[in-house]
């Protein structure tokens, strides 16, 4: 987004509230037919901020109430806030962003993040809840992926696995903390295969 609004503080040390989002919503909603809303493919909404705003909670109160049906997407166990929703949608999907299973590597690239630890419990009480979950390995991070693939397959339905694909941006952290051969497409494809096999094996769904 700050290719359309100019700032010059520091990347990561701001965040723009967009307190008419509900009000914007409801709108669109009125004048669509129904369908799947995917909440957060741009942007986490369970940011910290959510707690002050709940924009993300009068959201999902709005698609609630017009019957839409949700997949959300997000990296906080903060999402566990709104199960009392959750649990009302006929269609209700949630994803947690698990990119690594070293909480060092994880403080390198996602420093203001919830541990891997919280991440892992929200899946699995959201599966408890009977919310159909997902893991998404994206991007994957430096990883064992033996034992990343078995702290999450237990509570997720389905799996997603994304390789690095902005190289370019990250490569200076990679060289500093000397994790190039974390970049080589060969890292991947082991990773994604052993991804595979772990999670076929419990008959979840896998897609990379």
């Amino acid at each position: 987004m700050c290719r359309f609004r100019k700032r010059n503080d520091r990347w990561g040390s701001f965040v723009d509230a967009k307190v008419n989002v509900p009000q914007l919503l409801e709108r669109e909603l009125r004048r669509r037919p129904p369908g799947k809303v995917s909440i957060s493919t741009v942007t986490d909404p369970y940011q910290p901020v959510e707690r002050r705003y709940q924009l993300t909670r009068q959201c999902l109160q709005l698609l609630l109430d017009y019957g839409r049906r949700i997949s959300i997407l997000t990296k906080s166990d903060l999402v566990l806030r709104d199960l009392d929703l959750l649990r009302q949608f006929k269609n209700c999907r949630v994803g947690l962003t698990i990119t690594t299973d070293d909480e060092k590597i994880k403080k390198l690239f996602e420093p203001a993040s919830p541990t891997i630890r919280r991440r892992i419990k929200a899946l699995e009480k959201l599966k408890e809840e009977g919310i159909v979950t997902y893991a998404f390995i994206g991007p994957l991070l430096p990883a064992n992926p033996e034992k990343l693939g078995g702290m999450i397959a237990p509570f997720a339905d389905s799996l997603l696995v994304d390789r690095m694909n902005y190289k370019s941006k990250v490569v200076k952290i990679y060289r500093q903390n000397r994790l190039e051969r974390f970049l080589e497409d060969d890292y991947f494809e082991k990773s994604a295969e052993i991804f595979r096999k772990i999670f076929e094996a419990k008959q979840v769904d896998v897609i990379y």
